[in-house]
């Protein structure tokens, strides 16, 4: 699939001034951005590693190759891809962390790698994998030293703290020592220190990693409700299809560090699935035949139906027919799981 040109949604009203550098209406632009890294090659093996000692050879691996998009100010954008596909990579050279091997980025208009420090106090990196709080002193304390580190006055700080209290619910647990927190409460910790600064631009590498449903949930709600009022703009990866759902309109495939697909997620699912799943359920004819009417899915649903894959464009004419011609209680027409989609939309 080529790379797509879309109208970039808007969200919120809350204008963007940048610290020190200007920037479009994209605060995100990245243009041919490429990373290769030099790692040695050797087999496995005691004579493999004394040779390696002497004569070392070495491969290249094209973490992220010519990889372009724009987003636009208070944008919400799913950055997905398999594991190794270059997501992590790209998400710290516009962090700042790496520098690229060729291309270019603006971010807030800034370089990310120059790593100004307008630039720094502008954005933040959330990674669900990585711990910033002290480990044996209260959360609490971890948010006095980033006030300190990012030059926060008093009333700024009591107001942004009062704001994520109100979203977290951080008191009952900002006192804790951060050993002692579950990994929700923890995550709910790191994503409070690293908005204490109010940044314009988040970039959130699996933020809900490893917690449970509720906390999940309660995750997704709280960067809903934060992207509304702040109008921050956020690039999310993550492997539970339910936060793409639930907070992105649009969606960046990368595999094998190519960019794949950039759109809308729901044109994803027209174009690489074209098809509805009909659920039903028949009242005292189980064994009616229903491979007449599609491709009869094995198994069945939650509540005992089953299942018929149907091109969607036949999917009303395929309804009408076993509504008129099978003794039909329950039936419901739904697109195909997210899961399914991005699965095939990688395989591709």
């Amino acid at each position: 699939m080529q790379l797509e040109t879309i109208p970039r949604v808007v969200y919120g009203s809350t204008s963007f001034v940048s610290v020190g550098g200007t920037h479009s209406s994209s605060p995100i632009i990245v243009e041919a951005l490429s990373k290769t890294y030099k790692v040695t090659d050797r087999e496995g093996g005691f004579g493999a590693a004394v040779k390696s000692f002497f004569k070392r050879t070495f491969k290249e691996v094209h973490a992220v190759q010519q990889v372009s998009f724009q987003i636009g100010q208070g944008e919400v954008v799913g950055f997905l891809g398999p594991n190794g596909a270059g997501k992590t990579t790209t998400l710290k050279m516009l962090s700042g962390l790496l520098y690229p091997t060729s291309g270019s980025a603006r971010v807030l208009g800034y370089t990310p790698w120059e790593r100004q420090p307008g630039y720094l106090r502008s954005m933040t990196l959330v990674m669900g994998q990585r711990n910033r709080l002290a480990w044996d002193v209260p959360a609490a304390d971890s948010f006095l030293l980033n006030k300190a580190i990012y030059r926060i006055s008093d009333a700024d700080y009591a107001q942004t703290y009062r704001e994520l209290d109100e979203l977290l619910e951080l008191g009952p647990i900002s006192r804790k020592p951060v050993r002692n927190l579950s990994l929700g409460e923890r995550m709910k910790c790191e994503l409070a220190a690293s908005l204490l600064h109010r940044p314009k631009v988040l970039f959130l590498d699996e933020p809900t990693i490893g917690l449970d449903v509720s906390a999940q949930t309660r995750i997704r709600a709280f960067l809903k409700e934060y992207n509304r009022r702040t109008g921050a703009t956020i690039i999310l990866t993550s492997h539970y299809m339910a936060d793409v759902v639930a907070l992105c309109e649009r969606v960046i495939i990368i595999h094998h560090g190519r960019l794949k697909y950039d759109g809308a997620l729901s044109d994803l699912s027209r174009r690489i699935a074209p098809y509805k799943i009909i659920a039903v359920h028949l009242g005292g004819c189980d064994d009616c035949a229903l491979d007449a009417y599609g491709t009869v899915l094995p198994g069945e649903d939650e509540s005992g139906r089953k299942r018929i894959q149907a091109p969607a464009d036949q999917a009303p004419a395929i309804t009408a027919r076993l509504l008129a011609e099978q003794p039909v209680q329950d039936l419901t027409i739904e697109d195909p799981p997210i899961e399914d989609v991005i699965e095939r939309a990688f395989n591709e």
